[in-house]
Formats: C-alpha cells, sequence, structure tokens
C-alpha cells in the first residue's frame, strides 16, 4: 500500500496501477497462505487489488487537479502581474502618446505578441506595431465598423471594440496577433485600453478642476478591471479545493493544505469585493437621515434667500394653504431645492420670472421650479444630469463645474424620488424641473407619535 501511495504520488495512473497489481500478487505469494504460492482466485486478493487500484486512482486524480490549479494560478499570476505593470506604463504615458506606436510597444514587450494594432475612432487612424501575417490592421478597423469582436484561438488573433463603461459607445478597436489565450486575456486588455483613452480625452476636455476629478474616476475604472481579473482565478481555486476536498479521503497533510487553500482563497475573494466597492464609490456616497420637514417652508426660506442674491430676477413661490411634510434628510434636500433655484437664476436674463411650486401627488410630494427667457436645446436634453457636462450655451455665457443638475438627481434618487425636466415647447420659453420626493405618510405618522 506504500508503494501504491508513493507511485501514485507522481500522478502517472498507468504505472500506479502496474505497482498496485505488482503489490496484489506480492501479497498473495509472500503473506497469504499457503505461502510462496499465487492462489489467484482467493477473494482476499480480489479485494486488494481492487482497493490498490482505486487507492492509485483517488491520489492520482487528487494529485493531477493539484497540478493543474496550481499551473492555472501560476499562468494567472503571471497575466496579473503583467497587466498591472502594464497599467503602471501606460499610466505613466504623455497624453499625446495615447493610442500610437509608442502606446503600443509595452503591450508587446510584456505580452509577447507578434503584432498589436490599434484604430482610434476620433480620428480614423491605425497605429500597429510589429509584423503581421494575418491583416490585423484590416481586421481591427472591420471590427470598429461592424461592431463585434473578433476572436480565433487556433490563429492566437483577437480583435476587441473600445466602449465606454456604461454607454456602451465605442471609441476604437485594439487588436491582438500571436497572443496566448486570447478569451483569457484580451479583454481585460481592451478594458484597461478604453479606460485610458476615455481619461486621456477628459484631460483634455475638462478644466483643471474637472481634469483632476476625471481622473480620479477612471483610476476606478482601472482598479474596478483588476478587481474583476482578481474574481475569475479565485473562483476557480475556491472550486476546486472544494473539490479535492469532497473527492474522496484525504491524509491529514493534504487536508490541512487543502483547507489552506481554500481559506487564503475565501480571504482574498473578501479584499477583491472591497476594493470593487471602492471604485463604485460614486454611487453609494449619499446616504440621507431621515427627518419630518415642512417642504413650503423649506421651499419659502430658499426662495428668500435666492431672492437677496439674485435681487434682479422675480422669484415667486406658490404654496398651499397647507403644510405639506416629508421625511427627508434636511441638509440634502436644500442642497437640491437650491441647485433648481440658483440654477434657474443663472440661466435666465435679468428681470425674467421664477417660480416654485409646491403640491402633493398622491404619496409623493412635487416642487416645480421654473424660469421663463431661457431654453434647453433638444440635442442636449437627454444629457443635462450627466457628470460634468455642460450645454454649448450654458458654456460660454455663464460659469460652472457641470455637477449641480447631477448631484440634485443623485439626492432624489437617494430619497426614493426622481428629478426630471418637463418637456416644454420651444414657443413658451419656459424651463421647468421637477423634484418628486416620496411623502412616506405612514413613517410621517410614526414620527408625529412619537412626539
Amino acid at each position: 500500500m506504500l508503494l501504491v501511495v508513493m507511485q501514485s504520488m507522481t500522478g502517472d495512473f498507468r504505472s500506479a496501477a502496474i505497482v498496485s497489481l505488482l503489490s496484489a500478487v506480492c501479497l498473495d505469494f509472500f503473506f497469504t497462505q499457503p505461502l510462496f504460492t499465487l492462489y489467484i482466485s482467493n477473494p482476499l486478493n480480489v479485494l486488494a487489488l481492487v482497493a490498490f487500484v482505486v487507492t492509485a486512482l483517488v491520489i492520482t486524480r487528487l494529485v493531477s487537479l493539484e497540478r493543474e490549479q496550481a499551473k492555472s494560478s501560476m499562468l494567472q499570476k503571471d497575466r496579473l502581474d503583467h497587466l498591472y505593470k502594464l497599467s503602471q506604463q501606460l499610466l505613466a504615458l504623455e497624453p499625446e502618446a495615447m493610442m500610437t506606436e509608442k502606446f503600443l510597444e509595452p503591450f508587446r514587450s510584456l505580452f509577447g505578441v507578434t503584432a498589436i494594432c490599434a484604430f482610434d475612432a476620433e480620428t480614423a487612424e491605425v497605429h500597429m506595431v510589429g509584423a503581421s501575417q494575418r491583416e490585423l490592421a484590416r481586421r481591427t478597423r472591420e471590427a470598429y465598423i461592424s461592431g463585434h469582436d473578433l476572436s480565433d484561438p487556433n490563429l492566437h488573433l483577437s480583435v476587441q471594440c473600445l466602449r465606454v463603461s456604461g454607454g456602451g459607445k465605442m471609441t476604437g478597436a485594439i487588436g491582438f496577433e500571436g497572443i496566448q489565450a486570447p478569451e483569457e486575456t484580451t479583454g481585460s486588455l481592451a478594458g484597461l485600453t478604453a479606460a485610458l483613452v476615455e481619461r486621456t480625452k477628459a484631460f483634455h476636455k475638462a478644466t483643471a478642476a474637472a481634469a483632476t476629478t476625471k481622473a480620479e474616476e477612471y483610476r476606478s475604472a482601472v482598479l474596478d478591471a483588476l478587481a474583476h481579473e482578481f474574481k475569475t482565478p479565485l473562483a476557480t481555486i475556491l472550486a476546486a479545493a472544494g473539490g479535492i476536498r469532497e473527492a474522496g479521503p484525504l491524509e491529514p497533510v493534504q487536508q490541512d493544505m487543502a483547507e489552506t487553500v481554500e481559506n487564503e482563497a475565501i480571504r482574498l475573494n473578501s479584499l477583491t469585493s472591497r476594493l470593487l466597492r471602492t471604485a463604485r464609490l460614486d454611487r453609494e456616497e449619499i446616504q440621507p437621515h431621515m427627518e419630518l420637514i415642512d417642504l413650503q417652508s423649506l421651499a419659502a426660506q430658499i426662495a428668500g434667500q435666492c431672492s437677496e442674491r439674485s435681487p434682479d430676477r422675480q422669484i415667486l413661490l406658490e404654496k398651499l394653504p397647507e403644510r405639506l411634510e416629508v421625511l427627508a434628510d434636511p441638509q440634502l434636500l436644500r442642497i437640491a431645492l437650491a441647485q433648481l433655484v440658483e440654477n434657474a437664476c443663472k440661466y435666465s436674463l435679468p428681470g425674467s420670472r421664477v417660480t416654485i411650486a409646491t403640491e402633493g401627488q398622491g404619496d409623493s410630494a412635487v416642487i416645480k421650479v421654473s424660469n421663463t427667457g431661457s431654453s434647453i436645446p433638444y440635442s442636449e436634453q437627454g444629457r443635462i444630469f450627466e457628470r460634468f457636462y455642460r450645454g454649448a450655451d450654458a458654456s460660454r455665457t455663464t460659469s460652472g463645474s457641470g455637477l449641480g443638475l447631477h448631484v440634485a438627481r443623485k439626492i432624489a434618487i437617494a430619497h426614493g424620488g426622481a428629478l426630471d425636466l418637463e418637456i416644454q415647447s420651444r414657443q413658451s420659453g419656459i424651463v421647468t424641473f421637477c423634484l418628486r420626493i416620496p411623502t412616506g405618510k405612514e413613517a410621517a405618522n410614526r414620527v408625529v407619535a412619537a412626539k
């Protein structure tokens, strides 16, 4: 049995089976009565042979799985190391080098590709490093035109379209020739490239303060991509470790090793999840602290403050005869409403009218802020709530960061409500924003009863 176990540790089942057969013969010849004779039909010999073969099969299988998993883990580790080094080198490049031969060279040196090609949709230029034998430039351009990725593992060829995260808009394409395991590598490389391309565009278009914020946003995208890259090998390690423990009885040392692999993989998975949450912090940063407040009183305070700051605007407040109470965060709601009124004053003409109207609609309280003397072009209405977005007319006439409406909508959503632009005809020249907050009547009654 000891010989069978030792031979099985090599992972070669054929040789382990031969040793099992020889062990069964030796058991019959030297230890089973009558000694020094072969009595093959003895049931003990058959049982011993079956036990030896099953032991050899289980151990060789476990050893093979462990070796395959170790090899896969090493490959994943090398891939992650190369991806991290690539991100460092690319982030150190000047913005002018984006999507050029200088930008592509680190891909070839770190991942050993034969040729790499990039198509920039903004300039319609193709840049390539290395000698291609598969018409890589043509395939890369065609992949962008068709909007479909191309992958041929047999030829070690892969072309990935570069898409902006979230919106799905394509900014170009990148192709690799002679790359190993393209289905496991090129997706992360394309995601990293797309994030860096968008980061560079933001650097050129934004102001100094906005460019710094944008760079932090795309740095989070890079961290997100790296964290997702960790998820795949960790899931594989966890599945393999669980399979090894359930495959059959293990020696104490093997049991300890399997538990160590599983525990460390779980710990790494937890760290990766924390990294993902950090990269998505922008979506979770608003946490309202609810209180029962009078919405009309809050609107009156903001109207008075804005009237003092904009004396050349007529700010009118249309109030209901009864109180309109909501369960909301006073500070956050004040920020959102003040932003709408200040925008109405900022983007309207001197002497124009700004109206604040409150009303109850079912289980929601609605505040409508309207101004006359200005309009939002139809082509820009779908983008005014985007982060850092400012319309062409607004950029020329007034200063701003493009964050006001974005933050106001986030506050409304954090309260379970909404902020929308009401569609108005161009002839009326009226712009109306509608802020909707759930009243939470049942919760409000509980607050009143507690008082």
